[in-house]
């Protein structure tokens, strides 16, 4: 086959779909990339606003770089991180690498302790769990026993359990101060709704899997730099010099097979030999369900693209004229007793001094009750009277509710139609690594 012949689509410019065309494009396919918005990311993406006048601005800058959501990657990630370095990020200045640490304000919780880092893993991790600060020897040896115990069964569950019935024997402060944060984090899912057997996927990946240098793999790797920046932008510059179409701001309108392959209403008359929806699984749901004569294979793929449930995430950046008590050892704490699980000191994270982002994950409380109890969390808990919000961004659908026997979407459509997102069939919930994962095995599903 030419290379004329081997036309590729791509519809939707996310992590997904942007490593789906770098993939195809190593493999010598002629890529086209639509994107219906005015920024490459999907839902991890960078936005810009007018510098606040009330944040110190040294440089001068007018505009101020933030992300839809704050992200956290770790180091089991590999997919990711390879990607990554392929169109030339360099993890060294884009992340900020930690030992795994769900430390609250108290000071307790659960932190890999400095010198267990030259153990080899999860060995670090379990000593974790022993120095695990506040919590009494009985607390540490009922979770050191579950992590075991769930290690010799191969990390695997009963499809139907939730992480709550998988814990029910565990002490209510190991739940509250590591699996209900870990759950929330990975799967953005209570624990009462969200699959033992993926939240067990995590941990076995986080604690056994090799990590690719210098990281570990339960390291938490937090961004040092917008979310643009960590990938999108550096993938899209990555395509275009190798003889990429990309387009933002066109949407497809509907999908036309023939006897050479597929035709995208909405932009040109080109034939393409395979398309790959990496759009929202609502969007491709639409497309799919206009064809003319979609086949049962593509109806049911509808139906399981319809049928997934999605949860909220919501990052509020908060400004603070005083350094947080906390952010001279750790750019990111846990929270209790609020909507936010998570804080980031920005300013530890490339960004100006004193900009807070606090994650509130699985949270339905509208912007304004957000906001103020967010606002309490940082005067209450952190004691940062000042405290005042600067902006709160919601995706409404930042990800797909991971519950237990969930049957998510495949990734073939129909001859020469695909697709693929983190909320495709796959062995990770709704991360970048999930996003990413589908997109190069769509990929590689590519003919030769």
């Amino acid at each position: 086959m030419s290379r004329e012949e081997r036309r590729l689509a791509i519809v939707g410019g996310g992590w997904a779909g942007l490593a789906t065309a770098v993939r195809a494009v190593e493999r010598g396919w002629q890529v086209s990339v639509f994107e219906a918005s005015r920024h490459w990311g999907g839902r991890a993406r960078a936005l810009e606003i007018p510098w606040p006048v009330d944040l110190p601005n040294p440089e001068g800058l007018p505009v101020l770089r933030l992300d839809n959501g704050q992200h956290i990657l770790i180091g089991a990630y590999t997919d990711t991180r390879r990607m990554m370095q392929k169109v030339g990020v360099t993890e060294e200045r884009a992340l900020y690498p930690m030992p795994l640490s769900l430390r609250f304000p108290d000071g307790h919780g659960l932190a890999t302790p400095p010198w267990a880092r030259r153990w080899p893993a999860p060995l670090d991790v379990l000593a974790g769990i022993v120095t695990a600060a506040g919590w009494t020897w009985s607390e540490r040896w009922a979770f050191l026993q579950a992590t075991l115990s769930w290690r010799l069964r191969g990390f695997e569950c009963a499809p139907e359990m939730t992480v709550e019935r998988l814990c029910d024997n565990l002490p209510e402060r190991v739940k509250q101060d590591v699996i209900d944060p870990l759950c929330v984090a990975a799967l953005n899912t209570p624990m009462g709704q969200a699959s033992a057997q993926v939240f067990l996927r995590v941990l076995r990946d986080a604690l056994l899997s090799e990590a690719l240098p210098p990281y570990r793999s339960a390291d938490l790797l937090l961004p040092m730099m917008d979310q643009g920046s960590l990938f999108p932008d550096k993938a899209v510059e990555w395509l275009t010099e190798r003889g990429a179409e990309l387009g933002l701001g066109q949407r497809i309108l509907g999908l036309r097979p023939n006897a050479k392959g597929w035709q995208l209403q909405g932009t040109s008359d080109l034939v393409y030999q395979h398309v790959v929806l990496a759009c929202p699984a609502a969007e491709a749901a639409r497309l799919v369900r206009q064809l003319e004569r979609p086949g049962d294979q593509a109806q049911e793929w509808v139906q399981a693209t319809e049928s997934l449930q999605y949860e909220p995430i919501a990052t509020t950046y908060v400004l603070t004229q005083h350094a947080p008590p906390w952010a001279d050892t750790l750019p990111m704490l846990a929270l209790r007793s609020g909507p936010a699980q998570f804080v980031f000191d920005r300013s530890r994270l490339g960004g100006p001094s004193g900009l807070l982002a606090f994650v509130s994950s699985a949270c339905r409380l509208d912007r304004e009750a957000l906001q103020s109890a967010v606002l309490t969390q940082a005067r209450e808990q952190l004691g940062l009277q000042d405290a005042q919000a600067l902006l709160t961004v919601v995706e409404k659908r930042a990800t797909f509710a991971c519950t237990p026997g969930l049957r998510r979407p495949g990734h073939q459509v129909a001859v020469g139609l695909w697709a693929a997102g983190d909320a495709i069939d796959g062995p990770y919930p709704a991360t970048l690594e999930g996003a990413v994962r589908s997109g190069l095995a769509v990929a590689d599903s590519l003919p030769q």
